[in-house]
């Protein structure tokens, strides 16, 4: 099989979908590995290693994509990554959809496999290609959070753990799975006040067990995110519906009620955010203002930290990778049940009932039209 991983075009996305290990091993096993020229450098990754690695580099973007049978991206293809689409190609990133109608059209109209990292899931119930890029956003989202509250950037200037005699921050975190854990982590670490708010109270406990108590912990109805939001100086929203449209917790009157000058960070916002008042921003023009309440919903949060980000990333997407080129498509779906969950279009259908119950549109099982 040939695997072509062309360089990221998206705003300061600057992670890679291949490392020079996969390609040892993709070269090995029979395979051939077509990368753009570039394409690693942003994660220090020259195009030298990947060549060291076995890899033939490529000089444009047409050649990786064009004589590929299978790509392998970190971000959702780009408007100027349409023209590549053609039948039978199989393309493995990250996809998000939900909130993407014009997207899934162009995919299916052009019957392209698309298997998305979001929506490969377990049969434990795990979304493991998620999960480490989860992780990162939700410590970068009180990172991040923290540098906004500074009066320069145009928060309340807070400091997040403030300093004795004066009290900390008070931070929100919607969600109480792999974003919201490692955002309360870095917050609880820095000394804020944490809240929790999600509607499994199993996840609660466990969440208050893990804390030793120390941060509060609240189940998720209007009322409760309402009257902690009126307190917040930094809110963090974490909540996922994997492969659907994130719901809308926080209501437009909710942000009028905030302190001026908080701050909310929309992680969920590559599934269309969480906030009313949320619309996807970049790393270029990133923040903001609603009723003086900063937002930022950059929605490729990680790219802002490449090298940690793409090594994480691989190791986790990369057996799922080396199974497709093995096996090829239909029988990586037949013998890995996680495989066949990440199929999101294939053969001109959508094939995930998350993504075509949010844009209202029909969905046939992949096992029907491999």
């Amino acid at each position: 099989m040939i695997i072509g991983v062309p360089r990221e075009i998206k705003d300061h996305e600057t992670r890679v979908g291949l490392v020079p290990s996969g390609v040892i091993a993709l070269v090995e096993a029979g395979h051939q590995v077509l990368v753009e020229a570039g394409a690693g450098i942003n994660s220090s990754i020259h195009d030298e290693e990947y060549q060291a690695a076995g890899a033939r580099i490529v000089p444009r973007a047409a050649d990786a994509w064009g004589k590929a049978d299978l790509v392998v991206k970190v971000k959702e293809p780009q408007p100027s990554e349409i023209g590549f689409f053609r039948p039978g190609l199989v393309l493995f990133t990250y996809l998000h959809l939900a909130p993407l109608p014009e997207l899934t059209s162009q995919l299916v109209n052009a019957r392209v496999s698309a298997v998305a990292y979001e929506t490969i899931r377990e049969p434990d119930g795990s979304l493991p290609l998620l999960t480490p890029m989860s992780e990162i956003a939700g410590r970068m989202a009180v990172q991040i959070g923290a540098v906004y509250l500074e009066r320069p950037n145009g928060g309340r200037g807070i400091l997040i753990g403030g300093v004795p005699g004066v009290a900390p921050a008070d931070v929100v975190i919607l969600g109480g799975g792999v974003v919201g854990l490692n955002a309360a982590k870095i917050a609880f670490g820095m000394g804020a006040r944490v809240t929790i708010i999600d509607r499994n109270l199993n996840r609660l406990r466990y969440l208050d067990d893990i804390f030793l108590s120390q941060v509060r912990t609240l189940a998720s109805n209007y009322w409760t995110i309402s009257e902690s939001l009126r307190g917040a100086d930094l809110v963090v929203g974490g909540v996922l519906v994997p492969g659907a449209a994130a719901p809308r917790l926080v209501r437009r009157d909710m942000i009028g009620a905030m302190k001026r000058g908080a701050v909310m960070v929309d992680v969920a916002i590559d599934q269309g955010g969480c906030f009313e008042t949320s619309r996807p921003t970049t790393h270029t023009d990133p923040t903001y203002f609603v009723d003086d309440v900063l937002h930022y919903c950059v929605s490729n949060m990680p790219a802002a930290v490449p090298n940690t980000s793409t090594l994480a990333l691989t190791n986790a997407t990369f057996p799922y990778l080396f199974e497709l080129a093995q096996k090829g498509l239909a029988a990586a779906c037949e013998s890995h049940p996680a495989i066949a969950e990440g199929v999101n279009t294939c053969n001109g259908h959508i094939t995930c009932e998350a993504v075509a119950a949010s844009q209202g549109r029909s969905h046939r099982p992949v096992k029907s039209v491999l």
